[in-house]
């Protein structure tokens, strides 16, 4: 039974979240605030996070920068709950990592609906895995979710490995931010340009550390990939 480890500061929510989880046949663990959230996730880490962004204290988007920093906790899809009308800190929250978000007030359905989706792109039968994937000094495995630039490995969220994973279908391709997303969100009905462009602007601030950029913007359009050479 996969667990998930539940974060926020209020206890209602928390509540609610474990119950519609369990319901759906989920193992859960609770933290009322960072702090709790970082111990818990260190003595047993989970599947996957639901995390609140405003915490007081330790907010969720530090909690969630700690966790990509840590070995454990770098590739543990995260899904951020935020408020309905707070979309600077959701794209913050994409930036340093969430996988997804969901905007409060939030239906519990939609919640599970998501977490699922996530874990099963996450656990994908190797039946149904593609070979890797190619392009200059680019590779990407589908099977473990791994990247890498020259050999020298890079940690992706499933988010970002996916997007990445959509344009190296389509070498010299250029890809609409709906076409992105159709693939790397499974279920987005709506998702803003705001939103991938944080994704795009973290996997290109990862490569940048090894001095590469395998993402090109084309202004108007979308994405495409690059020569990766």
């Amino acid at each position: 039974m996969q667990k998930v480890l539940v974060v926020d500061d209020d206890p209602g929510i928390r509540d609610v979240v474990c119950f519609a989880l369990q319901k759906a046949g989920f193992a859960t663990a609770t933290a009322g605030d960072g702090e709790q959230a970082l111990a818990r996730f260190a003595a047993d880490p989970p599947a996957l996070v639901v995390l609140d962004i405003l915490m007081p204290e330790l907010d969720g988007v530090e909690v969630c920068r700690r966790l990509r920093a840590d070995a454990k906790g770098r590739a543990t899809p995260i899904v951020f709950l935020s408020s309905k009308d707070d979309e600077v800190d959701r794209i913050v929250g994409l930036e340093v990592g969430g996988d997804d978000y969901v905007a409060k007030p939030f239906s519990p359905r939609e919640l599970v609906a998501r977490v699922r989706a996530i874990l099963r792109r996450a656990a994908t039968p190797p039946a149904e895995v593609e070979r890797t994937l190619k392009h200059g000094r680019l590779a990407l495995d589908p099977g473990r979710y791994k990247a890498a630039w020259d050999g020298r490995e890079i940690a992706l969220t499933l988010t970002e490995f996916g997007i990445l994973r959509t344009l190296l279908r389509r070498p010299g391709h250029v890809c609409t931010r709906d076409a992105l997303m159709n693939e790397a969100y499974e279920l987005h009905k709506i998702v803003s340009d705001r939103t991938i462009d944080s994704h795009v602007r973290r996997v290109r601030a990862k490569f940048a550390a090894l001095g590469a950029d395998p993402v090109e913007t084309v202004h108007g359009v979308g994405y495409k990939l690059n020569s990766c050479e």
